[in-house]
């Protein structure tokens, strides 16, 4: 399977869109370091994935939402996810 997620940052309240096969392998890569875009923000969440069966599939939504329209669509569609996380974040719960 080829899966395209979203991670939180809980640092910034960014979001990070990739592409993997390993989901659990790249959510712990992400949060040690070892990826240069994701490193100063860490810790990261993982509040979104979708799988697929083709890897041309995933490779072409992962591009799309990186697009302007994308992101957008992304923070309409996980809006309620946001806002908890930003609670989460000033009250200090996890």
């Amino acid at each position: 399977m080829f899966h395209v997620y979203i991670l939180h940052s809980e640092k910034d309240d960014g979001l990070y869109t990739g592409f993997t096969t390993n989901v659990r392998n790249r959510l712990k890569e992400h949060n040690e370091g070892s990826v240069i875009s994701t490193k100063a923000r860490r810790p990261l969440k993982l509040i979104f994935l979708e799988s697929y069966t083709n890897k041309g599939d995933a490779v072409r939504r992962e591009k799309y939402l990186k697009t302007a329209v994308g992101r957008k669509m992304l923070k309409v569609m996980l809006r309620n996810t946001l806002r908890e996380n930003v609670h989460e974040n000033i009250s200090g719960a996890t």
